[in-house]
């Protein structure tokens, strides 16, 4: 890498204005696409005529969030190719909910237009360009922290890894601030759900049940010291309803499902967050909740590099 000076850039204040127009914009998946939106949201306050040389395709739980930011003037499209049609630079996500941000960087290699993916966590890293066994790779990776740098450049070698400012993660906890109160605080607990792919212990159910499980089991090591307060926040990408019949077999617990608007809201309420490996985790931390991962013994490791993260096997095995 010594070679190589380019691979790792920081860019700490400008984001999408200093790329060739027009820019287009292709998300799926929630992760990266807020951190993209959020930084469309900042640009356009630097520099207002940006909007103009963006173009946008936006689909599944990216289409929802889109509604948030409040970007009217943005030209929506869709369609890849009408998306791509002129456009001198892609940015996309990488989800896993669908191919779309794949599909884009491909079509995008076969028109010569430069393409800068957008990594939003810590796994799972060249699987996010593959399908059918047909790798894609981009021209340049984004991400937000230097965790995500630091893999993102053992995984790719050659690819420019660029690091870019966390505009979404500060907002969250700018808004927690605005939001939060502090009555009975201390013991409502925040679950924040994430889709697990596949099951765990061979038990017939699938992993995010089976952690919301031995959580529930394993509850008093949170050391709360009154009857907790549970709130249970669906993933974008949850279909509505998944966690009802969970919920109605907890007999003699305070749960409900989250129906504030924002996660940064969810987590002003909250004094406790627990989860899985979900970004709304790192958020917390960063908001100063506690927060609890509950992937069960057996599963894979938590693999969020934050070190502030209690693991709940590791309590409830030392007890």
């Amino acid at each position: 890498m010594k070679d190589k000076p380019w691979i790792f850039s920081i860019m700490p204040s400008s984001t999408l204005l200093d790329l060739p127009g027009p820019v287009a914009l292709a998300c799926h998946d929630a992760g990266a696409a807020n951190h993209i939106f959020s930084w469309m949201k900042a640009d356009s306050e630097t520099q207002p005529d940006a909007v103009s040389h963006w173009r946008l395709l936006a689909e599944g739980p990216a289409a929802t969030l889109w509604t948030d930011y409040s970007l009217p003037e943005v030209y929506l499209c869709q369609s890849i190719d009408e998306l791509l049609e002129g456009a001198q630079t892609l940015v996309s996500g990488t989800g896993w909910a669908s191919s779309l941000e794949y599909n884009a960087i491909r079509k995008a290699h076969q028109f010569g237009i430069y393409s800068i993916a957008v990594i939003d966590h810590w796994i799972n890293y060249r699987a996010r360009f593959q399908r059918d066994g047909v790798e894609v790779l981009p021209d340049e990776i984004w991400v937000s922290d230097r965790d995500a740098r630091d893999i993102a450049i053992r995984e790719f070698g050659d690819i420019k890894v660029t690091l870019k400012p966390n505009y979404y993660l500060e907002t969250i906890v700018h808004n927690v601030r605005t939001h939060e109160h502090t009555n009975n605080i201390g013991r409502n607990i925040l679950y924040v759900l994430e889709p697990v792919r596949g099951a765990w212990g061979g038990k017939g159910i699938s992993g995010e049940i089976e952690a919301l499980n031995f959580f529930m089991a394993h509850i008093s090591a949170l050391g709360l010291s009154e009857s907790p307060t549970i709130r249970l926040r669906p993933h974008p990408s949850d279909p509505a309803g998944k966690y009802d019949p969970w919920i109605l077999e907890q007999k003699g617990w305070n749960i409900t499902l989250d129906n504030a608007p924002t996660l940064a809201e969810s987590l002003a309420w909250s004094g406790v967050v627990v989860g899985c490996q979900t970004y709304a985790m790192v958020a917390a931390l960063a908001a100063g909740r506690k927060v609890f991962s509950s992937i069960p013994p057996g599963a894979p490791p938590c693999v969020l590099p934050q070190a502030d993260i209690i693991k709940l096997s590791e309590i409830a095995l030392s007890k």
